[in-house]
Formats: C-alpha cells, structure tokens, sequence
C-alpha cells in the first residue's frame, strides 16, 4: 500500500489546521493510501506522554473501533484526542468521572440512568416549549437586522433547551454558555483561555449542578435533577456524578448542536438552491444531513487495551487511537458524492452522533428536534437572511467550531 503524500510533521489534531479548514483532501489521501495511519507526534505533545496515535479514516473502521469497547477504551487516556504538554496525568485522570470517558461495565450503569431524562416522551414534552423559545430566538434576531448568528441565533435554543431539561434557571443560560466555551477553547489564543481558566470552568460549572442536585434532593421538583438524584440509594446518581453529566452536557448538548446549527445556516447561504428547497418542503431529511456535513466533533479517541489488528495496521497495546468522523462522514464508498450538501440524502448513515456502540450520542433526538425548530423558525421569520462575511473558526484540536458568522437577518 503506498505511503499518502502528507507534508511533513502533518498532524491530525494540529489545532492551526482546524484554524482554517477540515482536512478533507488529506483524509481522502489516507482512506485510498492507509486507511489506519500512524500520526508521529513530538514526545508528550498532546499531554499523553507517547509520540503519537493511529488515524482512522474509514466509515467501517470508526465504526468497528466505536462498538469494541473491551479492544478500543475510552477510559485508559479519555476520549479527547489532544490536550497540551502542560497537561498533568491527575487532570487527564479526573476527566475519567465523565460519562463519555467511562467504559462498561461503569458507563453501562450511569447511561442506564441519565437515558431516564432522554426517552422519546420526555423529548416530546419539551417539542412545545422549544418551538415557542426557538420563534422567540429568531424574532429577537431580526428585529437587529444584522448581527453575529452564532451568538443571537445558535447558541440560545441548545441552551435553553439544556435548562428546560434539568430545570436550570433561564436566567443561568448565559453562565452555562461562558463555563463550556472556557472549557473547549483553551487552543484558541484569541480568546486568551489558558487550561488553567478552562479547568477553573470545569469546577465552577461541576460545582453548579452539585448545588442544583442537593436542593433538588431537599425539595423534588417535576424534572429530570430530581429523577436522577432524588433517591441516591436506588440507583440513581450521587451529586458528584450528576456534577460531571450536567459537564457533559454543556459540552455535548451545546456546543456541538450549536456548531451544527452553525454550519448548517453557513451551507444554506452558500447552497441556495438548498434554501430554497428548505423553504419550499422542509424535508424531515434536513437535520441528518446538517449535522454529517458539519460533523461538530472531528474526532475523538479510544486507547487499545490489547494487540489488535485494524485496516491492515498492527496496532499495539497503549497505543491511542483516533476515530475521524468527518473523514467517516466523506467516505465515499459510503455515500454518494458526499462533497455535495444535499437535505434530502436517504439513507444517510452518518457517524456525526458517534460510530455506534455505548457511546452513541443519547441526545441524538433531542438534537435533531432543535435543528428542525430553529431552521424552521429562521425560514417562516426571516427567509430572506443572507451572509454579511466570512466564519470565523474556532482554533481547536478536535471541534469544528465557528466563533462568529455575521449576517444580515432580512
């Protein structure tokens, strides 16, 4: 198999290339050259202490590597690809109390109980209250005229609908959204977050929902803190681990279907042909095909906790592994002419929500719900919006993250 023709040093988590752009041509280099790719890496500069990690690229190799969790762990070094060389073995440790970095039999126990507050029913009660704050959101937003989308538009339904979930004050929303940008952003020296001022987020926010789940242990309340928390001894959560799932939550449940909205207004207003056939049909296909275009979360890891074998690479015990959704989400001998942004595509199986396995996103449908509400919303209120420049990107190691995109609301 011929070696892909990659510059030298080319690094997958390089925070610089999301920076300007997902490396989509050299993905496609790596699925027809070496599927399963070794990443060399300048010793311990991702904050693991090794020199590197495999890159997957193919649809059906993310996908076996997502549902073999006794091979490909999630818990030996996280799920989060990249830190950076300051990063203490404690801290990476820490992160292990987090449900995304858990393996069986652990994360079968706490998903069995936080899927309590993501049934379809609890979905559909909230489908009201959402349109409602999602007509209220855009009609705000144009009643500016112009402004920037990602903070007038995107990011207030995912954190409303988090509050609405586990009965945050609304009024709260807008500390939510400052603790989960400070703890994403810290490779984005613009935004002058450093890891301490991330990791001080984390505590803040984990220290916030502790508080929330104490007061609901005191006085229940019709939502779902109190069905998690309310009767510790019976299954439920303790208020340290509802602390580290309302973490999650901020991270998962906004900033990545905020991102999605994002991209998917960015692929609206530079497809028009699709804008308008959104306007015309609002096909039930949209929300799919948004979030595999934009793909939120590049990439995370799994560490192999045995020798194992994968696309015709030799990968040994310890070594990390990096499953790349947006390559997954562009292989084409999964889908056709996937360059193209197209809202009706059916079928579409794409690995924006996860490769399956116990770590498919739970809030798949609630995520899905909030993309169909607000673009809903934008093409009844202001149908006419369009671009005012260029998105700003978000400099991270494993996010596709828009920091601004200005527009004219119509």
């Amino acid at each position: 198999m011929p070696c892909p023709a990659l510059p030298d040093g080319f690094d997958f988590t390089d925070p610089d290339v999301y920076q300007s752009r997902v490396p989509l041509p050299e993905f496609a280099q790596l699925r027809r050259t070496a599927p399963v790719w070794w990443n060399a890496q300048p010793h311990g500069i991702a904050g693991f202490g090794d020199d590197g990690y495999w890159v997957v690229t193919r649809h059906q190799d993310v996908k076996e590597v997502s549902t073999k969790p006794e091979i490909f762990s999630a818990s030996l070094n996280t799920s989060i690809i990249r830190f950076n060389a300051a990063m203490t073995r404690d801290q990476i440790d820490v992160q292990k109390l987090i449900m995304l970095n858990m393996d069986p039999p652990e994360h079968t126990r706490v998903r069995q109980i936080v899927q309590r507050g993501f049934t379809p029913r609890s979905i559909r009660a909230l489908e009201d209250a959402l349109r409602h704050r999602a007509e209220q959101i855009v009609a705000e937003a144009r009643r500016k005229g112009s402004g920037d989308f990602v903070t007038d538009v995107a990011c207030e339904l995912p954190l409303q609908a988090i509050a609405e979930l586990i009965g945050i004050p609304q009024d709260d929303r807008a500390r939510i959204f400052d603790w989960s940008n400070k703890m994403v952003a810290y490779d984005d020296p613009e935004l002058a977050i450093t890891e301490e001022v991330g990791l001080n987020a984390a505590t803040e926010l984990i220290s916030y929902a502790m508080n929330l789940a104490a007061v609901r242990k005191e006085c229940p309340a019709k939502d779902i803190v109190s069905q998690l928390v309310a009767a510790e001894d019976e299954g439920n959560l303790g208020s340290d681990e509802f602390g580290f799932f309302v973490l999650l939550l901020a991270v998962a449940g906004n900033e990545t279907t905020r991102n999605a909205i994002t991209h998917g207004m960015h692929a609206f207003l530079t497809h028009p042909d699709q804008w308008e056939l959104y306007k015309r049909e609002r096909p039930g296909t949209a929300a799919e095909e948004i979030v595999r275009w934009a793909t939120p979360v590049v990439s995370f890891q799994r560490t192999a906790t045995q020798d194992t074998e994968l696309g015709g690479a030799e990968i040994k015990k310890g070594q990390r592994v990096g499953i790349f959704y947006s390559s997954a989400n562009n292989d084409p001998e999964v889908f056709d002419h996937p360059e193209v942004f197209d809202i009706t595509r059916d079928p579409n199986p794409h690995l924006g929500f996860g490769g399956g396995g116990p770590h498919f996103c739970l809030g798949k449908s609630l995520a899905v719900l909030e993309i169909n509400l607000i673009f809903g919303a934008i093409a009844d209120a202001m149908p006419g919006i369009s671009l005012a420049g260029d998105p700003r990107r978000l400099r991270s190691a494993w996010l596709n993250g828009v920091k601004e995109l200005q527009v004219h609301y119509g």
